[in-house]
């Protein structure tokens, strides 16, 4: 099999890795995760057309409302993709626009693969060079979270962040991720977890590691994070139904890196750029101590 270009990735400087940046970045900010998600209904809603131009504004305007007042924004590929190389171009864009005005951003991209070809991916969303590099990348496990290796070699090399897919709030997931391994209570959404938390615990000290979690806020049952000391991002909050009480519940104890999602709720409040700003500064208020 080739070996990766991830693998022969000189580090970056060295400076606090993209778990602790985002505990600093939400006890300033409010720990929230604002999503740009250009759905059509959204970009109907906006007056803008269903296409890549009405994609790239869409962006535009939540980069410029968001980048000042969240702790991390999180662009959902799909809604790029789907518009082939000019989507694409306005994604690029996006992260750019992040990145220079000093916004934590998370690509929403849900990669997983094996072998070269995890690598590439890890050197898409995560590689010095990469146009589409993000400060993180949200990672599907369920090919074996060993199969991630080249996106966790990344990160150690780059100093960014990743996503594990652990217990996802869709009911379709329920099953899969609720089995229990034979012989054992432990589901497979918790050996997720455990091994998420045992590479943290390796290759990562300090205030919280950069490989973190993703684990539904409207679950009844979610997976025991106490040993993981790795971010956990918590979609379901807002139009779903979960809020900062089940927020807290999940990451008892370490509130620090519980970073709750709002997407639908904050979109739903544009087009104008002003009236987005104040629904991520009103939603983050529930997400401080």
């Amino acid at each position: 099999m080739p070996q990766s270009t991830t693998s022969q990735q000189q580090p970056v400087t060295p400076g606090p890795g993209f778990g602790e940046r985002l505990v600093a970045a939400g006890q300033e900010r409010g720990r929230l995760c604002v999503g740009i998600d250009p759905h059509p209904y959204l970009l109907k809603q906006w007056g803008l057309g269903v296409d890549a131009a009405g994609v790239r504004e869409f962006s535009r305007r939540c980069v410029e409302a968001f980048a000042p007042v969240a702790a991390l924004v999180k662009p959902q590929v799909a809604f790029y993709e789907r518009f082939g190389s000019a989507g694409l171009a306005a994604l690029e864009e996006t992260l750019s626009g992040l990145r220079e005005a000093g916004c934590l951003s998370v690509a929403d991209a849900k990669r997983g693969d094996i072998g070269s070809t995890m690598a590439g991916y890890a050197d898409a969303w995560m590689g010095e060079d990469s146009p589409l590099r993000a400060d993180a990348v949200t990672l599907s496990p369920y090919l074996g979270v060993g199969a991630l290796e080249p996106a966790f070699a990344a990160a150690r090399a780059t100093g960014r962040g990743i996503f594990v897919l652990a217990a996802t709030s869709n009911p379709e997931a329920r099953r899969l991720q609720g089995f229990q391994e034979p012989g054992s209570s432990r589901t497979v959404a918790q050996s997720v977890v455990n091994a998420c938390a045992e590479r943290n615990a390796t290759d990562w000290s300090g205030q919280a590691g950069d490989i973190g979690v993703v684990v539904g806020a409207t679950l009844d049952t979610p997976p025991e994070l106490g040993q993981l000391n790795g971010p956990v991002l918590l979609p379901g909050v807002g139009a779903q139904g979960a809020g900062p009480e089940q927020v807290r519940a999940i990451v008892a104890g370490r509130a620090e890196l519980g970073i709750a999602n709002v997407s639908r709720a904050i979109l739903e409040r544009g087009p104008k750029v002003d009236e987005l700003r104040k629904a991520v500064e009103f939603t983050a208020a529930e997400f401080r101590d």
